[in-house]
C-alpha cells in the first residue's frame, strides 16, 4: 500500500525455497487474462486522472505473483510475508533493483470471490480507499508486475491479486 525503503539483510532460507518453487510452477494459463486485463482497468483509470500509463515488467511480476502465491498458500493477507519479507525484499531478489541508484517500490494487494473477483472491480475498490488509490495513480511509478492467483487466503474460490509498482533511474 505505501512505498517501502530498502532494507538490507539476508533472505530466510524458507522464503527463499518457497520463491524458487513459486517460480518453477508456471502461472496457471488463466492468470494472463485477469492480469492483462487489471492492467488495462490501471491504464484506463491513470488516464482519466491525466496519469501516464505503466507498462508491465517481468521482474516485477515474479515478485507480485509469488507474494500472492504464499498468501493463498499460508494463508494470510499482508504486504509482510510470514517470514517477515517486505515488498522491496522481494522485489529485490528478482533483481529489478540492480543498476539504479533510486528507486521507488509500492504495493496494492486484493482478494474477491465471484464479481468482488474481478479485475474492474479490484481496480475499483483500490480507487475507493485512499492509500491504495494514492499508490495506483502516483505519477512516478512506470513500471507495474501483476501477480494474480486462484484462491484466496481463507477460499479455493476466488482471486488474489498483488500489484507491485516500481520508478527507479538508472546509476550513470
Amino acid at each position: 500500500m505505501h512505498p517501502f525503503a530498502a532494507r538490507r539483510g539476508r533472505a530466510p532460507l524458507l522464503a527463499t525455497a518457497l520463491l524458487a518453487a513459486v517460480l518453477l510452477l508456471a502461472p496457471p494459463s488463466h492468470a494472463a487474462g485477469p492480469s492483462q486485463t487489471l492492467l488495462r482497468a490501471l491504464n484506463a483509470v491513470r488516464a482519466e486522472h491525466g496519469v501516464p500509463p505503466l507498462h508491465a515488467d517481468r521482474r516485477l511480476a515474479r515478485a507480485a505473483h509469488a507474494h500472492s502465491a504464499d498468501m493463498v498458500m499460508r494463508h494470510y493477507f499482508a504486504h509482510e510475508s510470514r517470514s517477515g519479507e517486505r515488498p522491496c525484499e522481494r522485489v529485490a531478489r528478482t533483481g529489478w533493483l540492480r543498476g539504479r541508484g533510486r528507486w521507488w517500490v509500492g504495493e496494492n494487494l486484493a482478494w474477491g470471490i465471484n464479481h468482488r473477483g474481478r479485475p474492474q472491480a479490484i481496480v475499483a475498490a483500490w480507487l475507493a480507499s485512499p492509500p491504495h488509490r494514492g499508490v495506483m495513480l502516483r505519477s512516478r511509478y512506470r513500471a507495474v508486475g501483476i501477480g494474480v492467483v486462484r484462491g484466496t487466503p481463507w477460499s479455493p474460490r476466488g482471486w488474489t491479486y498483488t500489484a507491485d509498482f516500481g520508478a527507479g533511474s538508472l546509476a550513470m
